[in-house]
């Protein structure tokens, strides 16, 4: 199991790594994302500057590169410590792609795909809380970094197994932390507002 838990993990990574706003950007788009926008490479900065139709595809191509690893882990290792190894691989290969020399997107589509399958119920309210955030003040940044705090939160309280509170837990720090400039931005006033682009 440790031979099979390694390479999965591998897989995740590398999986994970596939920078899918920079691929539908480039072939469909004509143009890299990178230098669009606000230079991220997530959903929302391709929903920005594309529309609506690439953005939905690079948020579910982010989602897939977290569920496909885990649904992999849970059929073929079982193992709570595994999965959630494979949970933080698959993540982190998006945050920190070796295709993009390890400078990647933030996180919360790979991070929501990761997590789906295993704690689907605190998956659904932390979801409901970005979208309240969202809908109520319009920052995508504020919801992703509340939702982001709130799902290792929301596994606990719902009686999952604690061991999914460490990836989520870590996962947040990175989440808020690849939200810094936003951070910023929110303070200065300056962070846009979904619809106001």
């Amino acid at each position: 199991m440790t031979i099979r838990g390694i390479v999965l993990i591998l897989f995740a990574y590398f999986f994970g790594s596939i920078p899918t706003g920079v691929i539908l950007s480039r072939y469909w788009g004509k143009i890299d994302i990178r230098n669009q926008g606000s230079g991220n490479i997530g959903a929302t900065n391709v929903y920005r500057t594309l529309g609506k139709k690439l953005g939905i595809l690079t948020l579910l191509g982010d989602v897939l590169k977290g569920l496909v690893p885990v649904a992999i882990a849970i059929l073929l290792l079982g193992s709570e410590v595994w999965i959630s190894l494979t949970i933080l691989s698959a993540f982190i290969g998006h945050t920190y792609p070796i295709f993009l020399k390890f400078k990647g997107g933030k996180g919360v589509a790979t991070a929501l795909g990761t997590f789906v399958i295993i704690v689907p119920w605190a998956i659904l309210l932390a979801s409901l809380v970005f979208a309240g955030i969202v809908y109520k003040w319009r920052y995508v940044s504020i919801g992703s970094i509340v939702a982001a705090i709130s799902l290792p939160v929301l596994i606990a309280l719902l009686s999952y197994s604690k061991t999914y509170v460490v990836p989520g837990v870590i996962m947040a720090v990175i989440i808020i932390y690849k939200h810094q400039e936003n951070i910023k931005r929110l303070l200065s006033g300056e962070e846009s507002r979904v619809g106001s682009e």
